[in-house]
C-alpha cells in the first residue's frame, strides 16, 4: 500500500504512485477497504474520472455498501450515460434489492453498448441470460450459432 508507506515516510516524495493500479491490485487480493482508499486517492488526481468511480463502486459492492455503490454507479451514468460497466454493475445491485424493472433497463443499455475485450463475452452472456430470466423468456437451447449444444 503505497499510500500507507507515504504516510509513514517509507517512500520518497519524488516517486509518483499510481493509485489506480494499486487499487486494482488490492481488489484482486481481496483487500477491498484498502483498494477503496487507493481509488479515492486516484480520484483526487483525476476528479470525476468515470473509470475510477466504477472501481470505487465495485469496492463498495464487495464490502457490502450497496447503497453507496448504486449512488456511485449513478454518478458515473450522469457523466457518461453509455458507460457499460456502470449499467452492468447497477443492474445486478438493483436485482438484489428487488428493483427488477430498473435492472432490465440497465441490462438493455449494457447490451446495446457492450464492452470489448477478452473477458467481455462472459459478461455479455451473463447479462443476456439474466435479462431473459427477468423477462420470463425460456432459456435459449442453442449455442448462439443456431446449433444445439
Amino acid at each position: 500500500m503505497s499510500w500507507w508507506k507515504k504516510i509513514l515516510g517509507g517512500e520518497p516524495e519524488h516517486e509518483k504512485v499510481d493509485y489506480y493500479e494499486e487499487g486494482l491490485a488490492l481488489l484482486k487480493e481481496g483487500k477491498f477497504h484498502d483498494a477503496l482508499t487507493s481509488f479515492r486517492l486516484a480520484l483526487r488526481e483525476a476528479p470525476g474520472d468515470t473509470v475510477v468511480l466504477q472501481q470505487i463502486a465495485i469496492a463498495y459492492t464487495r464490502i457490502g455498501m450497496a447503497d453507496e455503490a448504486k449512488r456511485t454507479y449513478r454518478s458515473v451514468l450522469e457523466k457518461d450515460p453509455s458507460a457499460p460497466g456502470a449499467h452492468y454493475g447497477l443492474a445486478y445491485l438493483l436485482i438484489r434489492s428487488g428493483e427488477e424493472a430498473d435492472a432490465i433497463r440497465h441490462l438493455e443499455s449494457f447490451l446495446a453498448n457492450p464492452p470489448r475485450g477478452a473477458d467481455a463475452q462472459e459478461h455479455i452472456s451473463h447479462a443476456r441470460s439474466t435479462l431473459a430470466e427477468l423477462r420470463g423468456e425460456p432459456e435459449n437451447l442453442f449455442d448462439g450459432h443456431g446449433e444445439q449444444p
